[in-house]
């Protein structure tokens, strides 16, 4: 456990492993939660709460500015051989001298955070491990920052003010539970998940990666205007099957959330959530960032689904969201908005299944299937580790190093067992033609998702 008093904030920085038991075991704690970075659970108790707990004696004073943002910076699970930029305090203390010193206007997250921070930042670490470090930046360095950060090191900005740490209630694990207990091959899902067509699949992916040469999208990063063209684009494609969706902005400067519902045919609350990220990252220097798999794979893959459902006629008996986020690569914005709105409703969400990099095996590799090891709901990733070997045995499913999701029934759909091995992950050559992207694979890991949206939601056909 690190502690650290927030001098301005009368508050302390408490960092703890992963579902350390000291979490759960104090309310007080648990109501000051600012999210889960790497494999840390990040809070700004008050001092009172951390009294009940741990002496705060030798907590070391932290002078963080009142328009400072925290932001976590770590480098990404990814194979020995890709590791060109391996992180190192030395090597992030270099690209942050990089940075201009003098007075800044900052870049507000939100409408009302336009105000001068004066001189020169401390960009000494408030808390780091071997690969991480949590920092205090105003919001015009951390934008900077983004632009200069080796693109396999992820950036992640911390919420302003804490919230509920919240586990999955067990009512909601009851009903997964129930789902999986009565899992059984059905004949009905196995014909319409076959539906998928690898062919427009094809098309969609050359689209928004601008590999088509039709479309104008040079980049789809989450201040771009491919990004916005990818949106309406998305919009209309999903409007298309039947589907009610609406742009929803979520920060200023940032590409909008596009949130697609299909109502249920019952009357009731219970939703189903599927998801993707449509914005991307590119290499040093280059404005190219196609993102053809990260996450164009995911993102393709849910238009598919959304394509059959329209095809065949297929309707639910939960209301079903198809949801793709924008902000993901500067740190899971788009999504960790659209969560607090949906805790802050307090949706009846059976599931949410988000699928990021779908596409990518290496060469002489079998088709797979990555699931979250640690973070995430044990019994939704049972439920499509079983779907995967009833409907898609051909995937061979494994582990892979975990994603963050909070306070709802939730999993990750990812390429591969094991950590991320793409070459061109956050790279301007991540296009689809290019040895190792595997159509089939994208196709069937949709397929997979799919089917645990028809055995969740309950379906008819029209």
């Amino acid at each position: 456990m690190i502690i650290g008093k927030l001098i301005e904030t009368l508050a302390f920085l408490v960092v703890y492993p992963h579902n350390h038991p000291h979490i759960t075991s104090n309310d007080c704690l648990a109501q000051s939660y600012i999210g889960t970075y790497g494999s840390q659970d990040v809070f700004t108790p008050s001092e009172s709460c951390v009294n009940s707990f741990a002496s705060t004696t030798d907590a070391p004073s932290i002078h963080l500015h009142p328009g400072a943002q925290l932001v976590w910076i770590e480098q990404a699970s990814l194979e020995q051989h890709l590791t060109d930029y391996p992180f190192s305090l030395l090597s992030l203390q270099r690209y942050l001298a990089t940075l201009p010193d003098t007075d800044v206007t900052t870049y507000g997250l939100h409408a009302d955070d336009q105000q001068l921070l004066s001189g020169p930042i401390d960009t000494r670490p408030l808390h780091h491990t071997s690969t991480s470090a949590l920092l205090a930046l105003s919001p015009a360095y951390t934008r900077q920052l983004t632009l200069i950060l080796p693109p396999t090191w992820r950036i992640y900005v911390l919420p302003s003010k804490p919230f509920s740490f919240l586990p999955v209630p067990e009512p909601a694990i009851a009903r997964v539970r129930d789902i999986l207990s009565t899992l059984r091959f059905n004949p009905e899902v196995a014909r319409i998940v076959s539906n998928i067509s690898l062919p427009q699949i094809r098309n969609d992916i050359r689209f928004l990666t601008g590999e088509d040469g039709r479309s104008g999208i040079l980049s789809r990063h989450s201040f771009s205007s491919g990004a916005l063209i990818a949106a309406e684009w998305l919009r209309v494609r999903f409007e298309e099957t039947g589907a009610n969706c609406e742009l929803r902005p979520f920060l200023p400067g940032f590409a909008p959330n596009v949130i697609c519902r299909y109502p249920s045919i019952e009357k009731t609350t219970e939703t189903v959530l599927i998801s993707a990220h449509y914005d991307s990252r590119g290499s040093f220097g280059s404005v190219r960032a196609p993102g053809g798999n990260d996450d164009g794979s995911g993102t393709t893959g849910l238009l598919a689904i959304a394509r059959t459902i329209k095809r065949l006629g297929v309707r639910f008996r939960s209301n079903v969201e198809l949801v793709v986020f924008a902000g993901e690569e500067q740190g899971l914005l788009g999504s960790k908005h659209y969560a607090q709105e949906m805790r802050d409703s307090d949706k009846n969400l059976t599931l949410m299944i988000q699928a990021d990099m779908t596409a990518y095996h290496e060469p002489g590799e079998p088709q797979q299937l990555g699931l979250p090891e640690i973070i995430g709901t044990q019994e939704v990733t049972q439920l499509v580790a079983n779907i995967s070997t009833i409907y898609v045995p051909e995937l061979v499913v494994g582990f892979t190093p975990s994603f963050h999701f909070q306070g709802f029934p939730a999993t990750h759909l990812f390429e591969r067992a094991g950590r991320i091995a793409d070459p061109m992950y956050h790279n301007s050559g991540d296009i689809s033609d290019r040895i190792g992207y595997d159509f089939e694979q994208l196709v069937n890991i949709a397929r997979v998702q799919f089917a645990t949206l028809l055995h969740a939601a309950r379906f008819d056909l029209s």
